[in-house]
């Protein structure tokens, strides 16, 4: 009897391949396709900034955080003064400070939920696919910047082994390093007004 998640999964892989393996064919270096996941780094951080931007109102959301800091400011304040009355004050409006919260948490929640199930079909093809090679050299600054030594630790200790190419990297790092930096100018370009 054939496995029904394993023909849905060939479905799948191979609907991506049909996406992604042109994107590949046009590496200049196929056999080591940085470039290829510079573009689906590219590919997912629109996907989930375009959803952040219209599933979430920015401008709500900023408020919030805005409210929030504020409040938090005059806790810390009153603390420092020992101001029992301003105290009491800010104890009753913390309830509904809280709830406001929960409620940008939830917000922030809404685009994950739409992004989250072709991310990791996505990052399964990449581990599937001829990207599973890539090996980055970085300059030595960057190595450092990284904290590509602590990944490489995690990396030993997860899945042993060891990083035998001096300054190297493999495609998960350098598709997260791609991937914060295109969400960052995405982001910009999109009129976000906070960061990543």
């Amino acid at each position: 009897m054939a496995d029904p998640l394993g023909m849905i999964w060939d479905v799948v892989f191979n609907a991506l391949n049909a996406i992604f393996n042109p994107i590949l064919a046009l590496d200049p270096n196929p056999a080591n396709p940085a470039l290829t996941v510079l573009i689906i780094a590219f590919i997912v951080s629109l996907i989930t900034t375009v959803a952040n931007k219209y599933l979430v109102d920015q401008d709500e959301l900023n408020r919030k955080q805005l409210e929030m800091k504020e409040f938090n400011k005059e806790l810390r304040e009153a603390q420092k003064r020992g101001d029992g009355k301003k105290l009491a004050e800010m104890q009753a409006k913390q309830t509904e400070m809280m709830q406001e919260q929960t409620a940008m948490m939830s917000d922030q929640f809404k685009p994950m939920i739409v992004t989250l199930v072709p991310i990791f079909l996505i990052f399964f093809w990449m581990r599937s696919s001829a990207i599973h090679d890539l090996v980055i050299i970085l300059p030595k600054t960057v190595y450092w910047i990284t904290l590509t030594p602590f990944w490489h630790f995690i990396g030993k200790f997860m899945y042993g082994g060891e990083a035998t190419i001096p300054y190297g990297i493999g495609w998960l790092l350098w598709y997260f390093i791609c991937t914060f930096g295109m969400s960052q100018i995405l982001r910009k370009y999109l009129g976000f007004k906070q960061g990543f």
